[in-house]
């Protein structure tokens, strides 16, 4: 490091003379020069002092900086209702370029959320999204795909969905996606009510399909499902398989009973219990989703009319066993009032009569005698 003392030690030295011999003019700018280079070399040892302790901080920040962007997506969110938008907000809170398109017009919307929305599925595709999110209904996941200009795409674009079914949109990816694309099935296991104050804790399932061995390609998927971890969520790895199958026990078991208690017409009252107000909660709940959403998982999930068969069965085993319960109870009571009623009989003085062998019951003869 050049300090200030080696400057010193260095002074320029002009040769000896009478100053009376040099014209005033040149010896005044003599020593405006020499004064000029004292202050010139100060400073300027000042200043690559700064320079040089700033050095390490800024490069240390300028790569953080460049780390942090390059874990920031390119997203095309496809399928804007209320769950894409719900995905949305927290996107582009961590800092990801979130683009959106949908067959309805969402573009205020998606304005306010800071996202780009495109009317045209072609316009979308060419802002070469790294990261495509299917958002749509199930029962029409199927026409959304067909009807994307996957050719506008890059080759090695990464496809996600956010279903509540997970073995037919694996199905339909692998069918109609190029084999170039990479495939990660997803399903959050909460929605914008479950999820509106925080998503810590809350499971988010996901099975990667088909990823490339690339390393940016590698890197592009954790990067995705570290959105998730970052919020707090429950990362729980799980074939597509597994995951219907314990769907059909749990959430599907879940949105039925939260729709029969909704036909019940559930109110809540002045004296709620604890669990009743669970009952309530899992009314609104359930009762915020569209029956579409509740179809889909019945339709495309094979194992959930096996769990609605053992369902009907449960209620109709209940009845039984209440009415059963009921007739041993009916029947105590009968037989009870009978035996009262017997014994009451016998208190009262009654002459009965006397069967003979093969005749008719006769009179018993009179006690009294005369």
């Amino acid at each position: 490091m050049i300090s200030f003392s080696s400057f010193q030690s260095s002074k320029i030295r002009l040769p000896f003379s009478n100053p009376s011999s040099i014209p005033h003019s040149l010896h005044r700018s003599s020593i405006l020069s020499c004064n000029h280079q004292k202050q010139t070399l100060k400073y300027r040892s000042l200043c690559v002092r700064g320079l040089d302790a700033a050095q390490p901080y800024d490069f240390e920040a300028i790569n953080n900086d460049r780390f942090e962007k390059s874990k920031k997506l390119k997203i095309a969110i496809v399928g804007f209702g209320n769950f894409g938008q719900f995905l949305a907000k927290t996107l582009v809170r961590q800092g990801h370029k979130v683009l959106a398109h949908s067959r309805s017009d969402y573009s205020d919307i998606a304005r306010k959320l800071g996202v780009q929305f495109f009317t045209d599925a072609d316009d979308l595709c060419e802002e070469h999204p790294e990261v495509v999110l299917i958002c749509s209904s199930i029962l029409s996941t199927k026409s959304v795909l067909g009807s994307l200009p996957l050719q506008r795409l890059k080759r090695s674009t990464l496809f996600v969905d956010v279903l509540s079914v997970k073995e037919i949109p694996r199905k339909l990816f692998l069918q109609i996606l190029p084999p170039e694309f990479d495939v990660l099935c997803t399903h959050p296991m909460f929605g914008p009510e479950s999820g509106k104050d925080s998503w810590k804790s809350l499971p988010f399932v996901y099975d990667k399909v088909r990823i490339g061995d690339d390393e940016s390609r590698i890197s592009r998927c954790e990067n995705f499902l570290n959105i998730f971890a970052q919020e707090g969520c429950r990362m729980v790895e799980m074939s597509c398989a597994d995951h219907d199958r314990e769907a059909a026990e749990s959430q599907f078991i879940t949105h039925t009973m939260g729709r029969i208690l909704e036909k019940f017409g559930l109110e809540s009252t002045s004296i709620n219990t604890k669990g009743y107000e669970t009952l309530l909660n899992l009314v609104e709940n359930t009762s915020g989703d569209s029956f579409e959403l509740y179809y889909g998982l019945f339709l495309y999930n094979k194992n959930a009319m096996e769990q609605l068969e053992r369902l009907d069965m449960a209620f109709e085993s209940l009845k039984k066993q209440l009415f059963g319960h009921l007739h041993e109870i009916l029947r105590k009571q009968l037989f009870e009032n009978s035996e009262s009623f017997e014994e009451s009989n016998n208190l009262k003085p009654v002459s009965p009569k006397l069967l003979q062998n093969g005749g008719d019951a006769v009179e018993p003869p009179s006690e009294n005698i005369g």
